[in-house]
This record gives structure tokens, sequence and C-alpha cells, in this order.
């Protein structure tokens, strides 16, 4: 159960101090796509989040898109935001977080991942010893699967509850 709690959670990606990630001595991060950069069902991508990931850019992270999802789906936001991905990752696997610390030049102690699902972006970035960070889901519209592990990430929250494992910062 460890392994699916996260070094961090936020309320969105426009919540992570990177600074303070820069000043520990992160220089790559994983982000994962849909609910986590943009809603699952939209085909665009928002101001905001193109001049969110500039700053990143600005500040030296080396960024890269890692998703589940289909190579047009990804490709076609990555494309627009100008940044490397992998596609059909089949997270929580190893082997698109170890394909991703190759393309970044990182190491696991220096990368960061940010998603919104435990049973994907957490538990493989916790296993491939990452700092996760968890964010909350930008909408409620989600696919099959997804849906599926909501429902055991509704009962690994409750059990984070029972330990007091405080989630979600003020």
């Amino acid at each position: 159960m460890k392994r699916l709690i996260p070094k961090k959670f936020v309320k969105s990606v426009y919540d992570i101090d990177f600074n303070e990630l820069q000043h520990r001595g992160f220089k790559a991060i994983i982000l994962d796509l849909d609910n986590t950069l943009i809603e699952t069902d939209k085909m665009d991508v928002t101001p905001e989040l193109m001049h969110w990931l500039k700053q990143l850019e600005s500040m030296g992270f080396r960024v890269m898109i890692v998703s589940n999802n289909t190579k047009t789906r990804v490709a076609t936001f990555a494309n627009m935001l100008q940044v490397p991905y992998i596609h059909a990752a089949k997270k929580p696997f190893y082997s698109s977080f170890q394909k991703a610390l190759h393309h970044l030049e990182a190491t696991p102690e220096e990368t960061v991942i940010v998603g919104d699902q435990l049973l994907t972006d957490v538990l493989g970035g916790n296993k491939a010893g990452l700092y996760t960070i968890l964010v909350v889901p930008i909408s409620e519209r989600e696919g099959f699967w997804t849906k599926v592990n909501r429902t055991f990430e509704k009962l690994v929250f409750m059990w984070m509850d029972l330990r007091g494992i405080k989630r979600w910062e003020e």
C-alpha cells in the first residue's frame, strides 16, 4: 500500500512549487496528460498551460509527457506543447519510466512525476524511484478503465484517512 502514497498532494499542476523542487535538485519532470494537464475529452491547449510549461523550461527543467493514451491523442498535444512524449506507456510498468529517464538524461532521484491516478502515475513512479506528485483530476469525465481505477483509489484514500495521512494541501 505504501507504493500507492504520493510524496505530495496538490490541487493542480499550477500549485506545484517548482522553485522548491529545483532547489532540492530535481531536473526532470514527467507529466501525465489526461486529467492532469488537460481534460480527457478536450482537444485544445490553454494559454495558461503553454505559459506554465514555458516557465518550467526556462527554469531548466527537462519535460516529457508519458501517457497511457493513444499515439494520435498524445502526439497532438505533445506537438502543440513542443515536448517529447511516450504514448501507450502501460503505466505503472517500469519500461515507460525507464525510456523517459533515458530520453530526459536523468536519474530517478532527480525526476518528478506528476499525475492524477494512484494506480498508474503514483504506483509506477514510486516503483521507479521518482518523486511522485498527485493532482486532483481536472474533470470527472473519464474512460472505462480510469473509472475502474478510481473505485480502487477510493479504498486507498479511506485507508490513508484511517492512518491520518494528510492529502490535498490548503
